[in-house]
């Protein structure tokens, strides 16, 4: 059966369905995770709710998108929404603990970008994430700029401050 048809028969409540559909696009979305929260325990978290809200809102689904886009966008507003939490909190973890975990993280064997990984923690989340989804997932302005809900412009000139500041972190590592 297709994605196609496996969204179809999930909006009618088929389970089956569904459970294929969530099966056929964890790796991708926990991958996508991993990347853009750089910490492999909270992008297992918010997998896990990215899955369960796509469970409750799959009807929600209008197809205007693939559906790995609306996982992604599902996940991101989840991570923008634990960040907030978190700072609103005042949980920030030391930055050598991060430095730890950043070692640590598993990507798959064949990213090209993984010698960027410790510069690409030094960058903030406003200009990270639009990074990863125009440059590793080849996402439109347009379509990054929804994620946050931000207009495409913004998205455009988060990506490339994330470029410059890479340029510039690189430069002076050799």
């Amino acid at each position: 059966m297709g994605e196609d048809q496996l969204i179809k028969e999930a909006k009618k409540g088929n389970k089956k369905a569904l459970a294929m559909l969530l099966q056929q696009n964890y790796s991708f979305l926990k991958h996508y995770l991993i990347k853009a929260t750089l910490q492999p325990s909270l992008a297992d978290d918010l997998t896990q709710e990215t899955m369960m809200k796509c469970i409750e809102r799959i009807h929600q689904y209008n197809g205007k998108a693939k559906f790995s886009t609306w996982l992604i966008q599902i996940g991101t507003n989840l991570y923008i929404d634990a960040l907030r939490k978190i700072k609103t909190e005042n949980k920030w973890v030391k930055e050598q603990q991060y430095g730890e975990l950043i070692k640590k993280v598993s990507l798959q064997p064949n990213d090209k970008w993984t010698d960027t990984v410790e510069q690409l923690y030094q960058l903030s989340e406003d200009v990270r994430l639009p990074l990863i989804l125009k440059h590793y997932y080849g996402y439109s302005y347009d379509e990054i700029g929804r994620f946050p809900k931000i207009p495409e412009g913004t998205a455009k000139s988060r990506v490339h401050t994330a470029i410059q500041q890479l340029r510039k972190e690189l430069s002076r590592d050799e």
